[in-house]
């Protein structure tokens, strides 16, 4: 069974959508787990009108707790989770269909490895990613947070609570030193909405030629402090 853990903060109106996605999927075998941290536009009961008028057979469960940030909801999520298979799914997320199937079978047919990530688009735009690259890997940040997991072998440490930039990144880097590798399918599996955290990222050249904005700042601050945790150069 494949637990899909998704976090949600202010996002009532896209959870709908990734939640009818996932209705969608040609794969069955799953789970759903909401964990609301801390929103305050009523996704509760938007989840609640959405499942009393709906019908199936997978098991939902929502969870509530005070904003702590993504991290710390993914975790609660794990502790909750009873699948064998992990899928953290962001909140403003719509799924192809054959999205878990699709994953699902590579994990089986490569059991070398720990985790398979996809190509995605952030609403028109595509982030086609590419093969898994253990440099590559050290040097950036390119594996999406919705990668398929095995969960027999994710990080005890599970998702690191105090970062609040490149959660993801860390995440796969631990993996790495673990001794872990990913599968990189050449497949668009899923559509972030524009909004979220992507819709952050600035222009390559920001970072060069202004330092001193905020948002780079903050940044170079992240990027230090998981260099310095991994040991990267």
């Amino acid at each position: 069974m494949i637990s899909v853990i998704i976090p949600v903060y202010n996002q009532a109106k896209k959870l709908l959508l990734t939640l009818k996605s996932l209705a969608g999927q040609s794969y069955s075998d799953y789970e759903v787990i909401i964990v609301n941290d801390g929103s305050t536009d009523g996704v509760e009961k938007v989840f609640s009108d959405y499942y009393a008028a709906m019908s199936a057979s997978q098991a939902y469960l929502f969870l509530n707790q005070k904003h702590a940030g993504a991290p710390a909801a993914r975790n609660r999520g794990l502790k909750a989770a009873k699948g064998e298979y992990l899928f953290f799914c962001d909140a403003d997320a719509v799924l192809e269909k054959s999205a878990l199937e699709t994953m699902l079978k590579a994990l089986s047919d490569n059991l070398s490895v720990s985790y398979v990530y996809s190509s995605f688009k952030w609403g028109r735009k595509l982030f086609r990613l590419g093969e898994f690259d253990p440099e590559k890997l050290k040097r950036q940040p390119y594996i999406h947070t919705m990668s398929l997991i095995r969960r027999v072998d994710f990080p005890a440490s599970g998702w690191d609570e105090n970062l609040k930039k490149f959660q993801d990144w860390d995440l796969w880097l631990t993996f790495l030193e673990e001794g872990k590798i990913g599968l990189w399918l050449p497949k668009t599996l899923f559509t972030i909405a524009p909004g979220g955290r992507i819709s952050a990222w600035l222009p390559k050249f920001a970072y060069r030629l202004l330092p001193l904005l905020p948002a780079v700042r903050k940044y170079k601050e992240a990027l230090a402090i998981v260099c310095n945790k991994h040991g990267l150069s």
